[in-house]
């Protein structure tokens, strides 16, 4: 039973997330601190501030090192301090997007227009595809599109498989979240690559019907129920027709 006054379990979790992120970018934007310092700077209790230094040092964002003293040394072991891991530097804003949005840029500039960057991202997709076809290959057929969502989870989109809503048949794949966002934005072919690569990979003409980067809330492919699996040149070529728009809203 919840005590009086109590926070709802998911009010307590997200209060926890912001403050965890608070000593984070703390640690960001002062460099290594120690327990004192950031509780100092964040208006925290020590004890507060260590519970939250163990939770990001389990989840590899900070780790703990034995403080640098410059000059004479005092007596006594030096005070440990906390310093964010490149996997904790690369959870806040970089500017990879931009320079991969710059280089894009580029090579449509210099190398020949829309088609070098459909071109790039083409060749971007095989270069990762070995792990999409052993897991999607490794499967029934029935069983590929859960497959392909999962091997997207690995990479960081959060993808799930699903009925698709009634009356269609068939299934969705839905990626909740997408790494390259805000530079499909720019650059469509991304996601374009992206679509044919998954009819190709799963034997059968899709449709992508919406995308994080057109502004949708997750990018949506609808899969249709097949009784048998159509040559990949069809495949293919009904696919580019489908991916050439993705305004469709995600009807789930």
């Amino acid at each position: 039973m919840k005590n009086v006054g109590e926070a709802p379990q998911e009010e307590l979790a997200t209060g926890e997330r912001s403050t965890r992120n608070r000593v984070a970018r703390s640690i960001l934007d002062h460099g290594p601190s120690t327990v004192a310092e950031l509780a100092g700077r964040l208006g925290l209790t020590q004890a507060a501030v260590r519970r939250h230094l163990d939770a990001l040092v389990a989840d590899d964002v900070v780790e703990a090192r034995e403080q640098r003293v410059y000059g004479a040394r005092t007596r006594g072991r030096p005070a440990k301090v906390f310093a964010l891991t490149a996997c904790g530097r690369d959870a806040f804003d970089q500017s990879y997007d931009k320079l991969a949005a710059d280089a894009l840029r580029w090579i449509a500039e210099q190398q020949g227009g829309e088609q070098a960057i459909a071109a790039f991202a083409r060749a971007r997709i095989a270069a990762q595809s070995g792990a999409y076809r052993q897991a999607v290959e490794s499967v029934p057929a029935d069983k590929r599109a859960e497959a392909l969502a999962k091997a997207l989870t690995e990479d960081g989109y959060a993808a799930t498989a699903r009925s698709a809503p009634h009356p269609q048949q068939g299934e969705q794949l839905c990626q909740h979240h997408c790494p390259v966002a805000h530079v499909a934005e720019q650059f469509p072919q991304l996601c374009e690559a992206e679509t044919e690569f998954f009819a190709e990979l799963l034997g059968t003409h899709v449709q992508r019907l919406a995308t994080i980067a057109h502004g949708d809330g997750v990018c949506t492919t609808f899969i249709p129920k097949t009784s048998h699996a159509p040559d990949t040149a069809r495949a293919t070529e009904n696919t580019a027709h489908a991916s050439a728009s993705t305004a469709g809203r995600n009807p789930a």
